[in-house]
């Protein structure tokens, strides 16, 4: 009885700042049941408008994607239904290319995913194995594969398998040794990784997709724009682990998650980061920076903000860390001007890069693809501790019809602070549309949040 009441008294204790969350808040994307309608509409679309591009564009006529339950591919959950939590036992889906008679689907011991698929679910449905009205499993579904492949012929038959990426590497060693064994010699020297289809289906969107996306970025601003005030911080009593949990009670109350626990930090005058410790209480005069992400209809987004706590009698932020958040603004600007469809992730650094060196601008990029995973598909511009380009993954092609999150950060002397080097990094999501132009989803930031 007495841990219990010290439990309650420790809850207690923190009651002040959660319990600014936990009030229901309406869900800002329809119920469950309309947000699965929604992403069915767009994996339909997707099955029917980007696959078919795809395959012909990398010259596959077959792409093959078994997988187990709880082993799922990367690429699930672009390839099913929101109603569908995991593989059925085993489920092999198949993308044949028939020509004029556009992509046949299946799949192999799996479900029609709302009539997107020819489902083989039974063992009658394939002639040779003779009637039997058993349920496909096992090494059955290796021999209706291999009778799928011996009645279409393909030249190719594609498999994820990367060394590079780790969305192109969904087969594990065990299913393809038991894929190639039944598949026979013949057969089996067609089949080669062609890792760009995972990568590019992954990382393709679609129109239809941006107006929940930049509603989602709307809600991000809202969310940080409340946790940077008065309204949740009380400066003198509110730590950044207070802020954490703020964020991540307010997504629960919505119906919503994250896809990593979010970051509050303080930087602050004749502090360093030693003495703040790992959960500092905020006070008048800090910088706050918040990395912060949300999900909804299997989308993601990945944002860093920045905010001021005003002293007593300041109406604005010293002009130095006003300046820092410009020169950090310059570095999205050069990246705006420089990503382009073509380029690879490592060009798009080296050129950033090199216009930086003449501005004096000391800064990183490490600049993402973002979209159904919160760090994407897609060529990688830069990483924090990789500023000379990324083998790999940086020489991959940045395309079209692709969103991104632009990571990056440049560290400025603050007169205000003694010329103290302060790094204001920022993160904030925009799309490449199918001009190749670049756009912010919603908008950067340009003004520092203000607690007042």
């Amino acid at each position: 009885m007495r841990l219990v009441r010290l439990v309650v008294a420790a809850c207690l204790v923190v009651a002040p700042v959660a319990a600014q969350a936990t009030a229901t808040a309406p869900s800002p994307f329809g119920t469950l049941r309309e947000q699965a309608a929604l992403q069915q509409a767009w994996l339909r679309l997707r099955l029917e408008r980007i696959l078919p591009t795809l395959l012909r564009d990398h010259g596959v006529d077959c792409w093959v994607i078994p997988m187990r339950e709880y082993n799922e591919d990367p690429v699930f959950r672009a390839i099913v239904s929101p109603t569908t939590f995991a593989a059925r036992r085993r489920t092999i889906h198949v993308f044949c290319d028939r020509g004029a008679a556009g992509v046949e689907r299946l799949a192999l011991g799996g479900s029609s995913q709302g009539g997107l698929y020819d489902a083989i679910r039974d063992t009658r449905i394939v002639e040779g194995l003779g009637g039997r009205t058993a349920e496909l499993v096992g090494d059955e579904q290796w021999l209706v594969l291999r009778q799928v492949l011996e009645a279409r012929d393909p030249e190719v038959v594609a498999i994820n398998s990367s060394p590079t990426f780790a969305f192109a590497d969904g087969l594990t060693a065990a299913e393809r040794d038991a894929m190639l064994s039944a598949l026979g010699p013949e057969l089996a020297g067609r089949v080669r990784p062609v890792e760009a289809l995972a990568v590019d289906l992954l990382s393709t969107r679609l129109p239809e997709e941006e107006g929940i996306y930049r509603r989602l970025q709307e809600l991000v601003w809202e969310l940080t724009e409340r946790m940077f005030s008065r309204e949740v911080i009380t400066p003198g009593v509110t730590r950044t682990s207070d802020l954490v949990w703020w964020w991540r009670e307010q997504l629960a109350a919505r119906g919503l998650t994250t896809w990593f626990q979010p970051s509050i930090t303080v930087q602050r005058d004749l502090a360093t980061v030693d003495e703040l410790g790992e959960d500092p209480i905020i006070l008048p005069g800090d910088l706050l920076w918040c990395d912060v992400g949300i999900v909804a209809l299997g989308l993601h987004t990945d944002t860093q903000h920045n905010g001021y706590v005003l002293r007593p009698g300041e109406t604005a932020a010293p002009v130095g860390l006003q300046e820092a958040l410009r020169r950090s603004n310059r570095l999205q600007d050069l990246l705006f001007e420089e990503i382009r469809p073509g380029r690879t992730g490592n060009e798009v650094l080296r050129a950033v890069r090199a216009r930086m060196a003449a501005e004096r601008l000391d800064g990183t990029v490490y600049t993402h693809p973002i979209g159904l995973h919160g760090h994407g598909a897609g060529p990688l511009i830069g990483r924090w501790d990789a500023q000379d380009g990324i083998p790999g993954r940086g020489d991959y092609p940045v395309r079209a019809a692709t969103w991104w999150s632009s990571e990056l950060q440049v560290t400025s002397p603050v007169p205000e602070w003694g010329n103290r080097r302060v790094r204001m990094a920022q993160e904030e999501d925009f799309q490449l549309g199918v001009d190749g132009r670049p756009r912010w989803f919603h908008q950067r930031q340009s003004e520092l949040f203000l607690v007042r």
